[in-house]
């Protein structure tokens, strides 16, 4: 009994063995993949909330006192420049007139017989002049009466869309008040705030002078189908958020577009010779960004590292790490620092071609 009790002994202790060093020898055995940073030119697409705003937008108001007596468009409509929009009751602005024309004729008919008395020597040449001024503020007087009952008759100044109505037909408007709002939606000025240091990287970037080509996504997620361009920056920084206004025009030629809308700028920002590594070559602790750099001995050393932006699957480094530097891409749960590695290189431009591969 007790000698098959010392052969299963030795059997079991065998077994542990052989085992054991079956996967040391798979662990020595195992080949990791490390590859270098890579610089390249690339770029970015930053987001930026936007309004978006009519290239005009105004408020029609009326110019007279008096009844509303017409309205000739609706809610929404479409309007042409020079169209009729809406019209109050002349009849006080017509009598004026009648009353100003009046009053010019026996203005004009006294300075002619005063001109025929001066020419006789009858009166003096002052009267004349005196008679020629009563008759120039009374046709001045005409053409107030007449700029007046123009000013019942309100049209569009310009090719826009109606929004909501103030007033209804029979109102009695006073003069000012509020009828309409008129927006000329053929091209839209899109804002956006820029923070100050994206401000000086644009300001400095050495194509500044050049148009900047931005796109728009909408509120329904979807991108507008034409490209705006930035053309101008505001003059001051808002000091409670540090940033600057920027404003991008775009075309609007099938007035998708409306004022008041809201969207998003998706504005590309490029970057020359940017240090590229694979997001899953890094790991984060306490907030820090880490790598693991394969030193000449093939031994694992940390090493800290910066990020200037993020593209998908590709971190962009701002310092930590130069193009020599070898780093783990795989395994990195399975090593620690220190730790003496068989390494399987793979080229950074082959890595670049996986990216769905090698992401996790």
């Amino acid at each position: 009994m007790r000698k098959y009790a010392l052969l299963t002994g030795l059997l079991i202790l065998l077994c542990y063995i052989s085992c054991t060093s079956d996967k040391k020898e798979k662990k020595d055995e195992s080949k990791y993949l490390v590859t270098n940073p890579i610089k390249k030119d690339t770029s970015i697409t930053k987001d930026y909330v936007c309004q978006i705003h009519s290239i005009r937008h105004i408020e029609l108001r009326a110019l007279e006192k008096g009844y509303l007596q017409h309205i000739s468009v609706d809610e929404g409509q479409f309007v042409k420049k020079g169209q009729q929009m809406f019209h109050i009751m002349p009849n006080v602005y017509q009598a004026e007139l009648q009353k100003a024309t009046a009053e010019a004729r026996v203005a004009e008919i006294e300075f002619q017989n005063t001109k025929l008395l001066a020419d006789g020597n009858v009166v003096s040449p002052n009267e004349l002049a005196m008679a020629k001024a009563h008759f120039e503020k009374a046709k001045a007087d005409v053409t107030l009466a007449k700029t007046h009952l123009g000013f019942t008759d309100i049209r569009s100044p310009f090719d826009g869309i109606m929004d909501h109505l103030h007033v209804r037909e029979g109102s009695l408007l006073d003069e000012g008040e509020l009828l309409t709002t008129l927006s000329d939606n053929s091209k839209m000025w899109v804002y956006f705030n820029v923070p100050e240091a994206e401000y000086l990287d644009y300001i400095t970037s050495t194509n500044k002078d050049s148009e900047k080509e931005v796109d728009l996504l909408m509120a329904n997620n979807k991108r507008f189908n034409h490209s705006g361009v930035v053309e101008t920056i505001e003059g001051e920084f808002n000091n409670e958020t540090g940033n600057i206004a920027f404003r991008a025009t775009f075309p609007n030629p099938d007035r998708i577009l409306r004022h008041g809308e809201t969207g998003t700028i998706l504005m590309k920002v490029p970057y020359k010779n940017a240090l590229i590594i694979p997001q899953k070559a890094t790991f984060e602790i306490l907030d820090k960004k880490y790598v693991f750099v394969v030193d000449k001995d093939d031994i694992i050393r940390l090493r800290e590292i910066s990020i200037e932006a993020e593209l998908p699957h590709l971190f962009i480094v701002r310092k930590g790490l130069s193009e020599e530097d070898r780093v783990l891409i795989e395994g990195i749960r399975m090593v620690k620092e220190k730790d003496k590695i068989n390494c399987n290189f793979v080229q950074p431009d082959s890595i670049l071609s996986n990216l769905e591969l090698y992401a996790e």
